[in-house]
C-alpha cells in the first residue's frame, strides 16, 4: 500500500512548486515509508509514498508511459487481485510490460480501456492518473472505498491526497468548518457522510466512483453500484458459490512479497479467512495475532454485544489452523497515552478506545509483517447485525447506529443546537441514502426493510469501519486487507434474502454453512461477540480527570461549542453508564485537541 498526492493548477507553473508537491507527501510518509518519487510538468504535479508489498524493484512511482505522441503519469494506492488475468488479457492485445507489478497492468488498463478501465478491475484501489495530451486527470477509486480518495477545487486546479492531511499541507488549504461540517462532527459522529469529509471545502471521491478533470471542469461517474433481482439459486447453491468466492478471494489477496499474517478474534469471520488461509498455505505456517486487556478474564461481564471472551476461542482456532499466534496485551494506561494517535491518523475524531487499541495491534504486527488479512465488513455484507431482526430499529426512520450516539448531540449548546437542527440534518441525510436504494417490486414488507437496512449498512456504515481500518493500520505503514469486501461477493450476498442468510436461526447462519469444511462446529457456531473493549475502571477513570481538565481550561476551544455543565453532570451523576459516557469522553476530548491541532476555524 501507499500514498498518493497531486496538484493540478492551470495558471501555475507547477515545475517551480516541486517543494509543496514534497510538502503533501512528506505529511502522508507513514502510508510509505519505504521510498518516495514524484513527476511534475507544467500543469501537473503527482506524488507518491510507497509501502512495498509486490515486485520491490517494478513497482517504483509515479509510473510513466512514454512514446512519440502520448505522455500519462499514474500515482496509485492499493493491490489489484486480478492483475494477472489482465496482464495475459493485455498482452493479447499488444501491451508490452518491464516489470512484475499491478501498477503497470492499471497504467497499461487506462491505455487500452480509457476511463472505462475501473469496470476491468478486482481490487482495492485509489489513484489518480494524469493524460498529458488530453491534459486531463483521472482519479478512480474501488467498488467499497476501502483505499481513500479526497480532493479539493482550489483556486485555478484541483488538489487530491490519499488522506487529507495531505491537502492541509497545501499552503492555499484552510482548514475550516461550517454548518454542514459541525452538524456532520455532533449529529454523525465518526459515522461521517460518505463525500462528507467534515473540513470546509474538501470532498473525497465516493466508493464506486471515478472523476474526471480538465479545464472545462468536473465529472462524476459513478461505474458501480448494487442491482436488486431477485436470488434463483437453492440453498446449497448458495452455500457453494460462497464457499467458492471466498477461497478465490482469499488465494488472491495472499499474494505478497512481505511477510502476510491474519488478524484472529475467534469469531467466525476472522477465523474463517484464517482457516482458508492456513489450507492454502499448505506445509508453510501461517501467523495471527489477536488482542487482549489487562485483566480483562477478571473484569469481562456479558452485554448485549460481547457475549463471552475471545481469547479461548482464539487459542482453538490457532491450535485447529496450526497458526504462529502472538496475543497482544494492552493495559489502561497504553490505551488512554494513545487516544490521540487515530484521531491524528484519521484527521478527523473517531471512536476512542476501541480505534486506539487497533492502532497498538497493528504497530505490534507490523514488527513481524507487512500484510494482514481482516475479517472486517461480514457482518455489514452478511446482514449479521442485531439489528436486522428488531423490528424497532426497522422501523427507527433514521440509521440505526445514530440511536446508540444521541448523547454527542445533546450535550452541545442550546443556541448551537437550534442553529444546526441536528435531527432535520440525520433525517436529511437518511432520506439522501433512501433515494440511492435499488427497490426490488414484489418483496414483503419485511424483506424491504431488511433490504433497507442492508443498504444502509453497506453504504453508510461500512465505509467508517474501511476508514478506521485503513488510518490505524497505515499509520503504522503496515496494509490490511479486507477479503470480505470483494465486490463480486457483495453483489451475491445483496440479493440472498436475510431469511436464507439467516439460516438454522442464527445470524449469517450462511457464512456458518459455507465454512463447514474449515471450522469445527463449536466454532462456527459461536454466536456473534463485538469488537473487545476495556472493563478496566483505570480507563474511564484516566478520560474522566482529562474531561475535566478540558472543562477547566478556558481556552479549550470545544467550550465554544458544548455545554459544559453539562459535561459536568454526567461526570458527577454516577449512576451513569460508564460505558456510555466513556465513549462520550473519548470523542469530545478528540474534538477538542482536533480544533486545537489543526487549528480549525469555525465558520458560522
Amino acid at each position: 500500500m501507499c500514498g498518493i498526492a497531486g496538484w493540478i493548477d492551470w495558471k501555475k507553473d507547477l515545475r517551480e512548486q516541486q517543494h509543496i508537491l514534497k510538502s503533501m507527501t512528506d505529511a502522508i510518509e507513514h502510508r510509505g515509508p519505504d521510498a518516495e518519487g514524484a513527476w511534475v510538468s507544467e500543469n501537473a504535479a503527482l506524488g507518491h509514498r510507497r509501502l512495498i508489498v509486490i515486485d520491490p524493484n517494478g513497482g517504483k512511482q509515479p509510473m510513466l508511459y512514454q512514446n512519440n505522441h502520448h505522455q500519462i503519469a499514474l500515482t496509485y494506492n492499493g493491490e489489484l487481485y486480478n492483475y494477472l488475468e489482465l496482464k495475459e488479457e493485455l498482452t493479447g492485445k499488444g501491451h508490452t510490460f518491464n516489470t512484475s507489478s499491478d501498477t503497470e497492468v492499471l497504467l497499461h488498463s487506462y491505455l487500452e480501456w480509457g476511463e472505462e478501465c475501473v469496470r476491468h478491475f478486482n481490487g482495492i484501489f485509489a489513484f489518480g492518473i494524469w493524460d498529458e495530451e488530453k491534459k486531463q486527470l483521472m482519479l478512480g477509486r474501488d467498488h467499497l472505498g476501502v483505499k481513500p480518495l479526497f480532493f479539493t477545487e482550489e483556486g485555478n486546479g484541483l488538489l487530491f491526497g490519499s488522506e487529507i492531511k495531505a491537502l492541509l499541507a497545501h499552503p492555499e488549504v484552510n482548514a475550516e468548518i461550517d454548518q454542514t461540517g459541525l452538524s456532520e462532527l455532533f449529529g454523525m459522529g465518526p459515522m461521517r457522510t460518505p463525500g462528507q469529509a467534515i473540513f470546509k471545502n474538501i470532498q473525497e471521491v465516493r466508493a464506486g466512483h471515478y472523476m474526471i478533470y480538465n479545464e472545462q471542469g468536473r465529472k462524476d461517474v459513478q461505474y458501480w453500484t448494487l442491482e436488486s433481482k431477485k436470488h434463483m439459486d437453492d440453498m446449497d447453491t448458495t452455500v457453494n458459490t460462497i464457499k467458492e468466492i471466498l477461497e478465490d478471494t482469499v488465494k488472491r489477496q495472499l499474494i505478497a512479497d512481505k511477510p502476510l499474517t491474519t488478524m484472529l478474534s475467534g469469531g467466525l469471520d476472522s477465523s474463517g479467512l484464517t482457516a482458508i488461509a492456513g489450507r492454502e498455505y499448505g506445509e508453510k505456517t501461517l501467523s495471527s495475532y489477536s488482542i487482549d486487556f489487562v485483566n480483562n478474564e477478571a473484569d469481562f461481564e456479558e452485554d448485549f454485544l460481547r457475549r463471552d471472551l475471545d481469547e479461548p476461542w482464539v487459542k482453538r482456532v490457532s491450535e485447529h489452523v496450526g497458526t504462529d499466534h502472538t496475543s497482544i496485551v494492552f493495559d489502561a494506561k497504553k490505551l488512554v497515552d494513545n487516544l490521540l494517535v487515530p484521531m491524528k491518523a484519521r484527521d478527523l475524531p473517531g471512536v476512542g478506545e476501541i480505534e486506539t487499541s487497533l492502532y497498538l495491534l497493528f504497530t505490534e504486527m507490523k514488527k513481524t509483517a507487512t500484510v494482514a488479512l481482516s475479517g472486517e465488513s461480514a457482518d455489514e455484507v452478511f446482514s449479521g447485525y442485531p439489528w436486522f431482526h428488531q423490528e424497532e430499529y426497522l422501523d427507527a426512520g433514521v440509521f440505526p447506529w445514530l440511536l446508540n450516539i444521541g448523547g454527542i448531540a445533546d450535550v452541545m449548546k442550546d443556541d448551537l443546537l437550534d442553529r444546526l437542527h441536528i435531527e432535520d440534518y440525520r433525517k436529511q441525510r437518511y432520506q439522501e441514502a433512501l433515494k440511492e436504494l435499488p427497490v426490488l417490486e414484489g418483496e414483503s414488507d419485511i424483506e424491504a426493510k431488511q433490504r433497507r437496512m442492508s443498504f444502509m449498512f453497506i453504504t453508510r456504515f461500512l465505509p467508517f469501519m474501511l476508514d478506521r481500518k485503513d488510518r490505524a493500520s497505515m499509520m503504522t505503514g503496515f496494509e490490511v486487507r479486507v477479503p470480505f469486501c470483494d465486490y463480486r461477493l457483495v453483489e451475491y450476498l445483496w440479493n440472498i434474502p436475510f431469511e436464507m442468510k439467516n439460516v438454522d436461526d442464527i445470524e449469517k447462519g450462511i457464512l456458518r454453512r459455507a465454512l463447514k469444511d474449515y471450522l469445527p462446529d463449536d466454532v462456527r457456531n459461536r454466536r456473534k461477540s463485538a469488537y473487545p473493549s476495556t472493563k478496566d475502571e483505570a480507563y474511564y477513570e484516566g478520560v474522566k480527570d482529562w474531561m475535566l481538565s478540558i472543562l477547566n481550561d478556558p481556552a479549550s476551544p470545544i467550550l465554544n461549542l458544548i455545554d459544559a455543565d453539562k459535561v459536568r453532570a454526567m461526570i458527577e451523576d454516577k449512576e451513569q453508564s460508564t460505558t456510555m459516557v466513556k465513549s462520550l469522553f473519548d470523542y469530545l476530548i478528540q474534538v477538542n485537541e482536533w480544533l486545537k491541532e489543526y487549528d480549525v476555524s469555525v465558520k458560522l
